[in-house]
């Protein structure tokens, strides 16, 4: 399962030297990972009403050029592996006019209660991602 969207980098989005903030690549890989739940038919709201929470446990971002302001990125999000009580997702900011990468992230997610409990398996309705 994938998903991809496109964004225009806006002025907000970049730092004092007129570069993306690393933030910003953050906030476009939330979105494109909540994006492709939700296209899965997963609302994370309901999970969390389910007491199903899937906050961030690891990340790992490879920087390789920077994006500018009124550049158009494309963020696609797939699914890398889905093991007994996580799911890690690949996901990667390019340029697909210019062909360039301008990042590369796996990122980790978990499923534990609301009170912080970590699951001892991945819940039914999460492991559908898998097929």
């Amino acid at each position: 399962m994938k998903h991809g969207f496109q964004t225009k980098v806006f002025y907000s989005d970049t730092d004092a030297y007129g570069v993306v903030w690393h933030g910003s690549y953050l906030r476009w890989l939330e979105m494109g990972r909540v994006m492709l739940c939700e296209d899965a038919g997963l609302n994370l709201k309901e999970l969390e009403k389910e007491d199903i929470i899937l906050p961030v446990s690891n990340i790992d971002i490879k920087y390789k050029i920077s994006a500018k302001l009124d550049d158009v990125v494309k963020i696609d999000t797939k699914i890398k592996e889905i093991g007994k009580y996580y799911i890690t997702f690949y996901q990667k900011v390019t340029d697909e006019k210019e062909q360039k990468t301008y990042i590369e992230a796996d990122v980790k997610v978990v499923s534990i209660h609301r009170d912080g409990k970590l699951y001892r398996s991945l819940p039914e309705q999460l492991q559908k991602l898998a097929r």
